[in-house]
């Protein structure tokens, strides 16, 4: 843990804490000993610092850049690349390697990480290690881009349809580490995305459909 605390820039009071914070439900189903309610706690501490960062550093961008920005810098492909970076998955508690390595399992001990930082200390502590640990992940240019469920939207929108509709037709693993399958058509045309979320499936599903629809 000594070792781990020097990587995070944190000194924890209760050590339990950390270890709780990277405990996986596979080795312990108490609520109390894994890291599921941590999970909960830090999701909502990242996402309340990366908006208040975000309305700070881009004051000319509107609520909609805005929250593609934050979209972007709070999935779980996101938070489990600064999991990654910070070795978490080298600490992890899990029943074997290639759970610790999911990136769904990252995330949550990310997000936990976090958490168990708010609880040990108070939300300043949790606030700056998120603005240590995300501020070069935030692209400047993002703003510019479109994600591919808007560019469909305005395809949709270009063609006179309506809005397009996804519906997740499949949920596959378990309640700890679903992956989601989504559908999406187009007339004669229907594409398929998975993600560990129905967002990030949606967003997969938008592209392959725009591909369909010739798109690039």
């Amino acid at each position: 843990m000594d070792e781990l605390e020097e990587i995070l820039h944190y000194r924890f009071r209760n050590k339990q804490l950390l270890q709780q914070a990277l405990t996986h439900s596979s080795v312990s189903g108490n609520k109390h000993r894994n890291y599921e309610r941590l999970e909960f706690l830090g999701d909502r501490v990242l996402g309340m610092t990366m908006a208040h960062l975000l309305y700070d550093m881009f004051p000319n961008d509107r609520e909609g850049e805005l929250s593609q920005r934050h979209v972007k810098l709070v999935c779980a492909e996101m938070v489990a690349k600064v999991a990654k970076k910070l070795h978490l998955d080298e600490y992890i508690t899990a029943k074997d390697k290639e759970t610790a390595e999911r990136t769904n399992v990252l995330c949550d001990v990310g997000e936990a990480v976090i958490g168990a930082i708010y609880m040990d200390s108070n939300i300043e502590e949790a606030i700056s290690f998120v603005e240590r640990n995300w501020r070069d992940m935030i692209d400047v240019d993002f703003g510019k881009q479109k994600d591919y469920k808007t560019r469909l939207q305005e395809k949709f929108h270009t063609l006179k349809k309506e809005s397009p509709i996804y519906q997740v037709v499949e949920k596959k693993g378990s309640e700890h580490e679903p992956v989601f399958v989504v559908c999406v058509q187009y007339e004669n045309l229907s594409a398929f995305g998975e993600g560990t979320n129905k967002k990030t499936a949606e967003q997969e599903a938008a592209k392959n459909l725009l591909n369909l629809m010739g798109e690039k």
